[in-house]
Order: structure tokens, then C-alpha cells, then sequence
């Protein structure tokens, strides 16, 4: 709590923490490969399966095209986990930086920045190669959030750039828990899944976002 309370910077992790669902499962299902993409997202999330490797078979089983990304985003677009909106209204108004720090992909969550009113620039995730046709061709495997220990590596990049000097993590996963150091402090959220692993590593775990909402209108 007394991390949360100082900090200058926050950062989120997206899928089942920012959004009630995985955003990579969500595209699976549309794409009809629902159930094998599952498995190794709950793999990758329990920290039973290297990321990098997980990200890698994920996409080559889907290999979705841009306007595939773009028409699921259209006809389900991904929904805000409740509470989440006021936590990151309540963080700006008491000039606290909200980062997005995701191992999703940038094209699906700019559209949840947007609606939080996070700048674009302050997202760190993975990003799909598409060729000139738009069909997929890969990802950018030098984004920190491509591989394992990817996020305390953006956190890293982030502090480099901005000199926050107390930097909280939010998240479901064995991934977020990985980013305390160089962040201060771990929050394990379980609203949508609660993982015996991340609450073992939380510095506090949460059910709501209430809780931190609450904490952080408590600062001056």
C-alpha cells in the first residue's frame, strides 16, 4: 500500500488484469483455435512454459491477418474489467503515469489506451508483423515483452527514460510478479483469475480495483 501511495508511476499488465479477459484467447476463439491457444496462454501464465515459446507457438497456430485482428476488435471489442476506469481516472488526476506493460499485442490494446485516456506511447507490447497484403509474417522479437523476463527489462526502459523513482506493478501472472525489481512493489490482481502463484509473490493481492482506488485518493 505505502508503494502504491508514493508511487509516480503504475503500470499494468493488460490481458485479465486492464481487460476481463485473455486478448489473445479472445482472437484464438474467433479464429477457431480457441482450445489449443488456451492451454498454452494458462502454460505461460502459470510460468510453466517459457514466454518467448509460448508467444511463438500462439501465433504460429493462429497466423491471423490484420484485417482479422481489426474485424474481431470491430464486432467484440475487449472489455474494461470493472473498477479499472476509475483507478487510472483517479491516478491522473493525482499526476501518476499509467503504463500498459503487456505480453498482448499493440494493435489490440491501443484501443483500450484510448478509452483509458493513456497516451499511445506509454504502452510497451508485443507487436505482429504483417507483410504488404496484411497477412501475418511474425512479431518483433526484440520487444522486452516477447520474452521471458521481458517485463522487469520494460520497466527497466521505462525508468531509464523517465527517472520514476517509485514504479508499481499490476497484474494477474507469474510474468507481472517477475517486474518487482526494478518496480517497488507487486500487485497481484485476481478479479477475473486468481493464481495460487501470484498471490505467493504479491507484495498485496486484490480481488477489486476499488482497493487501490481507495488508497490512491487518499493522496494529497
Amino acid at each position: 500500500m505505502f508503494s502504491l501511495y508514493n508511487a509516480d508511476a503504475v503500470c499494468f499488465d493488460v490481458d485479465s488484469t486492464v481487460i476481463d479477459e485473455e486478448g489473445i484467447d479472445a482472437l484464438a476463439e474467433y479464429l477457431g483455435k480457441g482450445e489449443e491457444v488456451a492451454e498454452l496462454t494458462k502454460q505461460a501464465m502459470d510460468g510453466d512454459t517459457k514466454f518467448q515459446d509460448a508467444l511463438q507457438m500462439r501465433l504460429d497456430l493462429m497466423k491471423p491477418s490484420k484485417s482479422q485482428i481489426e474485424t474481431l476488435l470491430d464486432e467484440q471489442p475487449l472489455v474494461l474489467t470493472n473498477g479499472v476506469a476509475n483507478l487510472v481516472k483517479s491516478l491522473h488526476e493525482k499526476n501518476v503515469d499509467v503504463w500498459l506493460v503487456s505480453g498482448g499485442f499493440r494493435i489490440m490494446i491501443e484501443p483500450v489506451a484510448e478509452e483509458l485516456n493513456i497516451p499511445i506511447s506509454n504502452i510497451v507490447a508485443n507487436h505482429i508483423l504483417f507483410d504488404h497484403n496484411g497477412e501475418y509474417e511474425g512479431f518483433d522479437k526484440d520487444e522486452p515483452t516477447s520474452r521471458d523476463m521481458g517485463k522487469p527489462k520494460a520497466l527497466e526502459q521505462i525508468r531509464a527514460k523517465k527517472s520514476y523513482e517509485t514504479m508499481v506493478m499490476v497484474g494477474d501472472g507469474a510474468t507481472d510478479a517477475q517486474a518487482k525489481p526494478p518496480a517497488a512493489a507487486f500487485i497481484g490482481f485476481g478479479g477475473v483469475v486468481e493464481r495460487e502463484a501470484v498471490k505467493e509473490k504479491a507484495d498485496w493481492f486484490v480481488l477489486s480495483f476499488d482497493d487501490l482506488t481507495r488508497i490512491v485518493r487518499m493522496r494529497p
